[in-house]
């Protein structure tokens, strides 16, 4: 061997050179981990994660899925894109620790309500409703070949658009709509590195960064909704009265919370747009929270006493708790 190198200085040279002339020719760059274009604004209300705000009762209805992925006989309608959908932003939503989170799954009755225009029959236990849909879902796979290497990029783009309804009047309070991508490349060279099957969990990275673009504005546009309870019983106490409310710890209310009891507005049509609109009410009393009771959001309650004013004693139907702004 060292015969033949001393007889043949330029072969030996090209020898030991010619690897990193044809890794030099390889197109596979560093291989990169799935990424998700999020970029989402943080909200201020989450930002400010010492402001004290008692809780938004919110449903979550299942997503609708406007796209052709997924839908096939062969799937038997288990609605896959929708239950992803619907799951991530329960998730989000919960992770802000500011909503009392309910689902339901009959997106169609809730469809067919809201065309309709009238939620009553719906029942649901919550004053707002989130219902959304995919409105674009799509994968591709693209892919680089060179003299000695191979690469494999695949990639999902996701569009959601997302409304709250008013629950009571189905009124729809704010509307918008979020776009995201994900994306995992992988490569070979000399049939050297990664190699890569169909990977699913882009599908939620996808949907999962569209989600991000607009849960801040959500948050924002849930928490602009004013909070309220409604009375369940007045109880005389000495010479004043205490009132028995809706709600407890699960909505943040605690001892000391101060509310304010208001007579609601008579209901009108009105012909602008057709719809019931209830005037301004006035304001009966104020009352303060001295103990809760109750162990889950279907059976708390707290009890109030007077402050100011007076408690109606029948009628409760017409009148609001509503939070007392300091």
């Amino acid at each position: 061997m060292i015969l033949y190198l001393q007889k043949y200085p330029f072969r030996a040279l090209f020898i030991l050179v010619l690897p990193f002339v044809l890794f030099s020719c390889a197109t596979v760059s560093e291989t990169e981990v799935a990424k998700a274009n999020r970029e989402a604004i943080v909200s201020p209300s989450l930002k400010n994660s010492s402001a004290y705000l008692l809780k938004r009762k919110v449903v979550i209805a299942r997503f609708s899925n406007e796209t052709t992925y997924g839908k096939s006989v062969l799937l038997d309608n288990e609605n896959l894109l929708e239950k992803q959908a619907s799951d991530i932003l329960y998730t989000k939503l919960g992770e802000s620790q500011k909503f009392l989170l309910f689902e339901r799954h009959d997106t169609q009755n809730i469809l067919q309500a809201l065309d309709k225009g009238s939620m009553e029959s719906l029942k649901l236990p919550a004053d707002y409703l989130i219902v959304g849909s995919v409105v674009e879902f799509g994968r591709e796979t693209t892919g680089k070949t060179g003299v000695f290497s191979r690469t494999k990029m695949q990639r999902a783009r996701a569009r959601v658009n997302i409304r709250i309804v008013n629950a009571k009047t189905s009124q729809v309070i704010f509307a918008t709509d979020g776009a995201g991508e994900a994306e995992v490349e992988v490569g070979t060279v000399l049939g050297v590195g990664t190699q890569a099957d169909y990977d699913s969990t882009l599908n939620d990275k996808a949907i999962g960064a569209a989600i991000s673009k607009v849960v801040s504005n959500l948050v924002e546009n849930l928490l602009e909704q004013p909070w309220h309870s409604y009375i369940l019983s007045v109880e005389p106490e000495g010479s004043s009265q205490v009132a028995i409310i809706g709600g407890g710890p699960s909505q943040g209310l605690k001892s000391g919370h101060k509310l304010s009891v208001w007579k609601r507005g008579n209901i009108v049509h009105n012909p602008q747009t057709g719809m019931p609109l209830e005037l301004p009410g006035n304001k009966v009393a104020s009352i303060e929270v001295v103990s809760t009771f109750g162990n889950s959001p279907a059976n708390e309650g707290s009890r109030c006493v007077l402050l100011s004013g007076s408690l109606p004693l029948e009628d409760w139907a017409n009148y609001i708790i509503k939070e007392e702004k300091p």
